[in-house]
């Protein structure tokens, strides 16, 4: 049996590509913030707190239920 793949509902970033420039994740996040309530400016220190891989990991400890991050 052929099934059509279901549409994920979970956005998608390449990290290796130009959505893996802080910039463009710290926009995705602010506006994933936003839309969940969460306190942006508390959110933003502490994803720019160290480096890239802190980025990162802080980003998928906010919005890793809605977001997939591809290297």
């Amino acid at each position: 049996m052929i099934t059509s793949k279901k549409p994920s509902s979970k956005i998608e970033i390449d990290l290796t590509g130009p959505q893996g420039n802080a910039f463009v994740l710290l926009g995705i996040a602010r506006d994933l913030a936003i839309q969940l309530d969460l306190d942006w400016n508390y959110v933003h220190e502490e994803m720019t707190s160290s480096d890239y891989e802190n980025l990162i990991q802080v980003f998928d400890h906010y919005f890793g239920d809605f977001v997939i991050m591809y290297r």
